[in-house]
């Protein structure tokens, strides 16, 4: 029984051929005779030998359509697999037991359990091609849940999450998040290495303008999320003047609705709850493993190391990103210095957003538009602590008080 290839699969090239065909092949079906002149000047017009042609001929005499005379290639289907069955099961049981395991053999490792498993059972091995096959065949998403866990093959495989969180007016939501910036750190008077600083982060989802910030040495706490609250919610004017950056302009300021946190157990602690609750700052948590709903801040962190990376003594993300580079023997930042260069960067340094295409501009911009809802509020000087036992003293955290809780006055 004649196989036919259907024409709506077939390509627009051998369609082409298959139309080049039919135009003569159909003339010669035609003929109960054919004299040896005309079947060579079909074969020298389709470039084909006489076997081919005879049987494009019968096939098209069988089923005169075009596509009878599609190009076919003889080839075993691609499901097929022509290993014995008790060689395929043993083949199957050595991907299951072996490969799929978390310890993540490599191919070659793979072959030589293989080699072992069919030694033992006397059984001839098969090549490494055929078992090669094999593991291009597993579903993927299973592979990577199986080797890599199933947060890695969620991540991978899964639908791409995005953040849910929508806001209308300035410091409505105000997401917080801290990350070990990429970039060693001097001290003042000695000009060593004394670590990389961490630093944690609140940005505005309505205006995507950066709120406050703080770079410290110490590891994430209460006090480091105080010291971002505080540096949030007061103005910035005196705090730019300590730093000589009061050219420049960051209008940010007043008391969050919501703060949008992840799970870490200094956003659970005690003094953060009461200091909230003190002053109607509701608290939400995003569900765990799930860090796309921290998509505003988690990219911010990501443009900030980006431009992190461009200081001397910066550590990059990752080992070979860094290569031989000396991050410790080039490192000349202080922490001070470090916290200027970010403060003036979140003033004017940053692109603009190209949802809104302004920059921190839009701050304000939201801000009046809030019609009879309020927008960024006020604090008065006898409400300035945001968290109890860490009062901020003045306007606004300044040099001399904001690493006031630093373990070594050297630290700047």
């Amino acid at each position: 029984m004649e196989k036919w290839r259907p024409w709506e699969t077939a390509s627009d090239a051998d369609w082409e051929t298959a139309v080049e065909r039919e135009a003569l092949i159909r003339t010669l079906a035609e003929d109960e005779r054919l004299t040896k002149e005309r079947l060579q000047e079909a074969m020298l017009a389709l470039g084909l030998c006489r076997s081919l042609l005879y049987k494009l001929l019968h096939r098209y005499r069988q089923r005169p359509q075009t596509s009878s005379l599609l190009p076919w290639k003889r080839e075993r289907c691609a499901d097929v697999r022509l290993l014995a069955p008790e060689r395929e099961e043993l083949l199957q049981s050595c991907i299951r037991e072996f490969y799929l395991t978390p310890e993540r053999p490599s191919m070659a490792a793979f072959m030589r359990e293989v080699k072992r498993r069919f030694s033992e059972q006397q059984i001839r091995t098969p090549h490494y091609q055929t078992a090669r096959r094999r593991i291009a065949a597993l579903d993927q998403r299973l592979a990577m849940r199986k080797r890599e866990g199933p947060k890695r093959a969620r991540e991978r495989f899964g639908p791409v999450g995005i953040s849910t969180l929508s806001a209308d007016l300035p410091m409505d939501i105000v997401p917080i998040d801290h990350t070990v910036a990429d970039v060693m750190v001097v001290d003042r008077e000695y000009r060593q290495s004394i670590g990389r600083p961490w630093l944690t982060l609140a940005v505005d989802v309505a205006s995507r303008a950066v709120v406050g910030f703080s770079v410290s040495l110490e590891s994430p706490s209460a006090l480091s999320i105080s010291r971002v609250l505080c540096h949030a919610v007061l103005p910035k004017t005196s705090w730019l003047a300590d730093r000589e950056l009061q050219n420049l302009d960051w209008p940010m300021a007043g008391l969050p609705r919501l703060i949008h946190v992840d799970n870490a157990k200094e956003f659970h602690s005690r003094a953060l709850l009461r200091g909230c609750q003190e002053y109607g700052i509701a608290i939400e948590h995003r569900p765990r493993g799930q860090p796309h709903l921290g998509g505003h801040v988690e990219r911010l962190v990501g443009t900030m190391m980006g431009a992190v990376h461009l200081l001397p003594g910066t550590t990059f993300s990752n080992a070979s990103q860094k290569g031989s580079y000396d991050s410790e023997g080039r490192a000349v930042l202080t922490l001070p210095e470090l916290e200027r260069m970010a403060g003036a960067a979140n003033c004017g340094g940053l692109p603009p957003h190209r949802a809104f295409g302004a920059g921190p501009d839009a701050f304000g911009s939201l801000a009046g538009r809030g019609g009879e809802k309020k927008a960024a509020t006020s604090v008065s000087p006898e409400r300035r602590r945001v968290l109890p036992g860490f009062p901020a003293r003045g306007s606004a955290p300044g040099s001399e008080r904001w690493h006031s809780f630093s373990p070594d006055p050297l630290l700047g």
